[in-house]
């Protein structure tokens, strides 16, 4: 995700985190979750108890729903949330099928903390004047006389007034304005350097200096470690400062100096009235750049916690960590640790400047000896690479008491490099240490790791077992699955734990209760309550099935016993492919084992019982024995897999694919495989799942979801109740995303943009075109082609084309909500031209709601009864005002029910409304669409076509699996960076024009 500079939301993806809902999909991360319980049972007892439990439930599945039964959710301590379960977070890499669980029945008790707790039970919360006083009303109503241009933000139409009304508490603060004005100075030092370590260190040296202290800007100025600084008072000009830099860990008599000179030049006043204006909501305010104050009074508060001398580690922008005996990090295995700490952010609300305060979790490398921790990390994760670990890491050479950065691991080891030397010629590193140090090197295989520097055109190889990981250092690369199982233990808490963390430790930590310099010194203050704002719980839409209408429960969600399909797909002409790869214990003896032909029947017969329309004949099987693993990413076991798909004749229409185990190499081949090259559709499972008699029916009722939209059906729909304003116009329903490779891809990777939409009045199929585009580049370079080919499809299936198209963006942030306007619109606009007729244009009307999932507003229940089970606010939570934006129609929406950990709602921002939505409509609207996820029985937490859009652009990866791993055909490796048009080039001929064929307008992607 590319971010504006001064955007209010924090760097993503420089540090590998997950926080408390952030979780793995089920499909391979089952067995990392159960990989994790020897772990927790040592750390957390309660925790591996819930694990054993998440993990028995998600193993009962690879597809949708999964129902927990009562005797295994008393038996536990902790049960699993939707988000822990459905779709795999960005901030852990996972890319895996995804699982949501009904539970059904049974209290909870979660981490020793009481079931259904609501942080401050028996504290009075009253909601702020500022919202209940109605000049928040008269604001609504006087900005409807602003007469807007196309591109401008539409303003607030009014606040929601359906539902039940409840109150909450919210994890913002508020922050006394100061008086101003800030002077804002630009700090150049040179020599130039570029490495963040060291002008951290030149700043934290330069305040020890004689001329800081003269220039009385001891505890009165605030910087961000590298090229800005704040001061409350003005500051002498010209100011320069010199600093003898030495590195803090190296020993005293290995320390080497080096000058820098600091030049702070004056470059802006920054006065603090307008912010005031603009928060009050004064109409000429409206187009006010807010930014650079706001930046500003993220740079004091960040003073405080950044301070090196104060022992934290700041992450980003915005995140601080203080590890103490009290909070020490805790183990996750394979070298790394996990640390929680917190989150800090400036935000401007009604009649109120805040500061949002949130725990968050982030592994650091363990200190200790590298040699060891490399090799944890690689036998913790099969196919772990040394460089993944070591490249970027600090170490202190213990045989001669110097620092260094690895810049990478290299292809020889101790025993294989020579080079010469004056004393002793042409030795061995393993000679050499043993003549020189008289080091006998105890791990004389492993690879030699370089510490010569990036820029520095000689190698230096050191052993690693001479090397010791230096601390506080965060990890920037991606996660291994046990890695992200074990954060996931870590990091959920739930929410009155969470609450009590964020205003006890939270704001002490941050310096918020005291009010140290320089906070005294700008005359900034922050309170120490958290916000009240009012909200509203939604009801639930009624749903329809084929036969039968579920109740939906208050957790959103309900179960499939005697419903029908709303819309049967057809299934004939099918296959069954038995994956053979050495797991006798799990898989099935061959094709005609009788388990095998017994269960597949079960399975038809499910898919018929649950309205599929299955032909009579018996599907065709075939097996293949897959060539020992054959790293590192399998590419010999696909061409096996192909050569046995190919021979099943006649050509099926579907493979049924019974994997033997969940290597992630073999699922994205097969993907690929059969979207992009031999055009069948696929539902993967897994053997030891499939077989399992404990659950089997459910499980078969769950994979039949996947197939009948696979196959063109449509499981559930609105009742028309709820289809009123749906069915006034011809209207079509959009997702969007783009998704970006992470850390450990090959550079140059490819973003992958999706488009899905609806094509008919029941909103059950929405096909995808997808595409590739420019590495990490957040808008959709395509859209107009793609949007196009959706309103094609719509025309096709609806024979006219929509009134009315309602788009819901994933994955923009706030400092790019202009950007959608100003680039993406237009592409759309350009979309509707080539529908123009002679006898006239088409102009559908046109509303885009980006919808957000990365942020850190929490809410808090006030009262039990408007909370869970857990103490999170009921499905349905609605929240529109006290911490939303002051001019523009936004509000946050929790549609699901959370199951653990602290449930985030999702953020959803209309940046262009021809439509002319109210409050209530799009809200209620937004929540009942959150039922319409086919692959689950349950609301989900992000709106369903923007949650299609995201495991559309998931598959995509799969069809860029190699690249996305770190392999290149080209020889190069994520660490290389040969040309990236090269690399480009490479992604092409994988993606190999996409998916084509009769798969190109269904639900592939499911």
């Amino acid at each position: 995700m590319t971010q504006n500079e001064l955007s209010f939301q924090e760097e993503i993806g420089d540090v590998a985190e997950i926080e408390e809902e952030d979780a793995p999909a089920a499909e391979g991360v089952v067995e990392a979750l159960v990989g994790a319980v020897p772990h927790q049972a040592k750390h957390r007892p309660e925790a591996a108890v819930a694990i054993k439990t998440v993990a028995a439930a998600a193993g009962a599945t690879v597809a949708a729903t999964v129902v927990v039964s009562e005797e295994e959710i008393a038996a536990a301590t902790v049960v699993v949330s939707e988000e822990e379960i459905v779709a795999a977070t960005e901030a852990a890499t996972v890319a895996v099928d995804s699982v949501a669980a009904i539970v059904v029945g049974a209290e909870v008790v979660h981490l020793g903390s009481q079931a259904g707790d609501v942080f401050l039970p028996n504290e009075p919360a009253t909601v702020d004047q500022r919202l209940t006083d109605g000049t928040q009303d008269s604001l609504v109503s006087a900005l409807r006389s602003l007469t807007l241009s196309d591109t401008d933000l539409p303003t607030r139409p009014g606040f929601g007034t359906t539902g039940t009304q409840i109150k909450l508490r919210t994890n913002f603060f508020p922050v006394k304005v100061p008086k101003g004005p800030l002077f804002e100075y630009d700090v150049a030092i040179s020599p130039a350097i570029s490495v963040k370590r060291v002008k951290r260190r030149i700043f934290q040296l330069a305040a020890l200096t004689t001329e800081w202290a003269e220039a009385g800007m001891q505890g009165k100025v605030a910087h961000d470690h590298s090229s800005k600084m704040i001061s409350c008072f003005q500051l002498p000009q010209p100011l320069v400062i010199k600093v003898d830099h030495t590195d803090e860990d190296e020993e005293d008599d290995k320390k080497k100096s080096k000058e820098y000179t600091l030049t702070i030049n004056f470059t802006q006043e920054i006065e603090t009235q307008s912010l005031t204006q603009y928060l009050e909501g004064a109409r000429q305010y409206r187009g006010y750049d807010i930014l650079p104050v706001i930046a500003a009074l993220n740079l004091i508060l960040a003073a405080h916690p950044s301070n090196p001398s104060g022992g934290g580690v700041m992450v980003g922008r915005n995140k601080f960590f203080h590890p103490s005996a009290a909070h020490p990090p805790l183990p996750l295995g394979g070298g790394l640790e996990a640390w929680r700490g917190f989150y800090s952010s400036v935000r401007p609300a009604y009649k109120q400047l805040m500061v949002n305060v949130n725990v968050c979790t982030t592994a650091f490398y363990e200190v200790g000896n590298l040699a060891q921790k490399m090799q944890e990390f690689a036998s913790a994760s099969f196919g772990a690479r040394y460089n993944a670990f070591a490249k970027g890491v600090r170490i202190k050479a213990t045989h001669l008491g110097y620092t260094k950065s690895i810049s990478k691991v290299a292809e020889v080891n101790a025993r294989q490099h020579k080079f010469k030397t004056p004393e002793y010629g042409d030795v061995t590193v393993v000679q050499y240490f043993e003549r020189k140090y008289s080091i006998r090197l105890r791990y004389p295989d492993l690879p030699l790791v370089d510490v010569g520097g990036k820029n520095s055109k000689q190698r230096n190889l050191l052993p690693p077992e001479v090397c010791e990981i230096l601390p506080k250092q965060p990890w920037r690369g991606k996660l291994t699955e046990d890695h992200t199982a074990a954060m996931i233990g870590i990091a959920l808490q739930p929410p009155n734990v969470n609450a009590r963390a964020i205003t006890e430790r939270g704001l002490d930590e941050l310096g918020f209760k005291t009010g140290p310099d320089p906070l005294k010194a700008f005359g900034v203050s922050i309170g120490n309550q958290m916000a009240v704002v009012p909200g509203r719980i939604l009801h639930p839409p009624v749903l329809r099935y084929g036969q039968g209408s579920p109740r939906v429960d208050e957790r959103a969600s309900w179960n499939l016993r005697d419903v029908k399909f709303a819309v049967g797909g057809r299934l004939d002409r099918w296959a069954v492919l038995l994956i053979r790869d050495g797991n006798p214990r799990d898989e099935f003896q061959g094709p005609n084992d009788p388990e095998l032909r017994f269960v597949v029947k079960g399975f038809a017969d499910m898919c018929r019982k649950s309205g599929m329309n299955v032909g009579r004949e018996d599907p065709s099987f075939a097996e293949v024995h897959l060539p020992p693993k054959d790293p590192p990413i399998r590419k010999q076991a696909i061409q096996a897999i192909r050569s046995a798909m190919m021979a099943v004749k006649p050509k099926p229409t579907m493979f049924l694919v019974i994997l033997s185990n969940g290597d992630k190499h073999i699922y994205s081949g097969i993907k690929h495989l059969c979207d992009v090259y031999l055009d069948v559709a696929t539902v993967c499972v897994h053997s030891a799942k499939i077989r399992k008699e404990k659950g089997q029916v459910q499980y078969y009722a769950n994979v039949a979801l996947k197939l009948n939209m696979k196959m063109g059906g449509v499981n559930h729909c609105l009742d028309q109740r709820n289809m009123v304003w749906l069915n006034q116009a011809p209207t079509m329903l959009v997702g969007m995303d783009v998704t970006h490779p992470g850390p450990g891809t090959v550079k140059g990777t490819p973003s992958i943009a999706a488009v899905v939409a609806s094509i008919d009045n029941q909103y059950g199929q929405f096909p995808a075109t997808l595409r590739i585009q420019e590495s990490k580049k957040e808008m959709i370079t395509e859209l107009a082609s793609m949007m196009e080919e959706r309103l094609k499809a719509f025309q096709a299936r609806s024979k006219t084309l929509p009134q009315r198209i309602l788009v819901y963006r994933d994955g923009v942030s706030e400092g790019q909500f202009a950007i959608v306007v100003a680039e993406e619109m237009p592409e759309i606009k350009k979309a509707f031209k080539k529908f123009h007729t002679p006898q006239k244009p088409y102009l559908p009307k046109l509303t885009i709601v980006v919808c957000g999932k990365r942020h850190h507003t929490r809410f808090y229940p006030t009262e039990a009864q408007h909370a869970d089970q857990l103490g999170n606010p009921k499905a349905g939570t609605v929240v529109d005002r006290g911490v939303t934006a002051v001019y523009d129609f936004d509000f946050f929406l929790q549609a699901h029910g959370g199951l653990q950990g602290t449930t985030r709602p999702t953020h959803y921002y209309v940046v262009h409304d021809e439509v002319g939505f109210q409050a209530d409509q799009l809200q209620g609207l937004t929540n009942d669409v959150s039922y319409m996820f086919a692959r689950a029985t349950k609301a989900v937490s992000l709106v369903s076509p923007a949650y299609y859009a995201d495991l559309a652009c998931e598959r995509g990866r799969c069809y860029l699996h190699a690249l996305l791993q770190g392999h290149s055909d080209s020889g190069t490796t994520a660490t290389s960076g040969t040309g990236e048009e090269e690399v480009f080039k490479e992604a092409e001929r994988m993606w190999h024009g996409g998916v084509k064929g009769l798969l190109k307008e269904t639900m592939f992607y499911l």
